[in-house]
C-alpha cells in the first residue's frame, strides 16, 4: 500500500472516531525538495501526525500551522523555504514548497 493510500485510511479512521484532523498537502514545489506535490501529512488534535511532507524544520513549521488550523478551521498555505541552511547543518535541499493546510471535520 502506498503512503498516500495509508494517509487516506488514516483520514477515514479519524472520521470514524469523530475526530477533526488537519491535512497538509504539498501543493507546489520549486527546485530540489524532499517530497513532491501531492505528498500528504495528517495532524491530529493531540499533536500526533501520520505521513510526511519531507521532515525537518519545514515539517515542524507545517505541524505548528496545522495545530492552528485545527483550532480556528481557516485553511492556509505555508511556504517552506529550504534554500537556507538550518542551524549550521548541511541539510540543504535548495527548493521551496507551498503546503496547503486544511481542517477536515467528521461531519
Amino acid at each position: 500500500m502506498s503512503m498516500s493510500n495509508e494517509v487516506y485510511t488514516e483520514i477515514e479512521a479519524s472520521i470514524a472516531r469523530r475526530e477533526p484532523i488537519a491535512l497538509a498537502t504539498v501543493a507546489q514545489t520549486r527546485g530540489s525538495t524532499p517530497r513532491k506535490a501531492g505528498a500528504k501529512m495528517v495532524v491530529r488534535p493531540d499533536g500526533s501526525f501520520f505521513g510526511t511532507i519531507g521532515g525537518g524544520c519545514g515539517e515542524a513549521e507545517v505541524w505548528q500551522k496545522a495545530m492552528e488550523v485545527l483550532e480556528d478551521g481557516t485553511p492556509t498555505i505555508v511556504t517552506v523555504d529550504l534554500t537556507e541552511p538550518v542551524d549550521g547543518e548541511d541539510k540543504i535541499c535548495g527548493g521551496v514548497m507551498e503546503i496547503f493546510v486544511e481542517r477536515i471535520d467528521p461531519e
